[in-house]
């Protein structure tokens, strides 16, 4: 079994989340007493929050390619960045070390096609949303795209970072996050992308017939693949 980095914080909600979708997996595969080999490193993510409103993601990139070299001195065979929106500095952080750093918009394409999902509604942060990093490196893999209406996106922002960073689950909110999934769905999207870890504390896939792609599940899966014997 080989050891996961994690760089984790941002939100430590949902690096919570990744720790226990990790050994949970381990558990299913391998039974016994079997547990994952885990290294984390947890950053700041109110540090991070105010460079991104900055724009300072070289002063980010430095944070996580440090968390990042961390995890590698403590063993870590591959890495996982916990988050989707620090994704911006994926780059930076995949350059700066040895081991392979699984991109969660890889990872999602891929499990996409599986299903044979071609058109994706994508669920994130304002940042996440309005630059196409993300959205654009899935639609490089042959999967199409569809953002939520703009009118959606600030109060999709304001559930994910005034309520779910802070574990607060709002049922008012579910439903109104499940509005814009429908709204999607009706849009013509075969299914639709969690793309912030934290919808994840808030929609699971058994509350709507939607296909729901859960990016901490499928990073998690992923992860699993690569760090355990075939």
């Amino acid at each position: 079994m080989q050891t996961i980095g994690l760089i984790g914080g941002m939100s430590w909600e949902s690096t919570a989340a990744y720790y226990e979708g990790l050994n949970k997996g381990v558990q299913e595969r391998l039974g016994g007493l079997h547990s994952a080999k885990i290294v984390l490193a947890s950053v700041d993510l109110a540090e991070l929050t105010d460079l991104q409103e900055k724009e300072s993601w070289d002063q980010v990139a430095e944070i996580l390619v440090a968390a990042a070299r961390s995890v590698v001195a403590g063993g870590a065979d591959l890495i996982l960045l916990c988050t989707t929106t620090f994704h911006k500095v994926y780059d930076q952080v995949a350059a700066a070390v040895d081991v392979p750093v699984l991109h969660l918009a890889d990872v999602l394409a891929t499990k996409s096609k599986e299903l044979g999902i071609t058109k994706v509604g994508f669920l994130a942060t304002r940042y996440t949303v309005e630059n196409d990093f993300f959205a654009q490196r899935i639609s490089d893999h042959g999967v199409d795209v569809n953002l939520p209406d703009p009118l959606h996106v600030e109060m999709l922002d304001s559930i994910i970072y005034e309520e779910l960073v802070h574990r607060t689950v709002v049922s008012g909110s579910r439903k109104r996050v499940l509005e814009v999934v429908h709204e999607l769905w009706d849009a013509g999207a075969d299914g639709v992308i969690l793309g912030a870890s934290e919808l994840s504390l808030l929609v699971r896939p058994n509350d709507v017939d939607v296909p729901i792609l859960d990016a901490i599940s499928v990073h998690v899966e992923a992860a699993l693949n690569h760090a355990l014997p075939a």
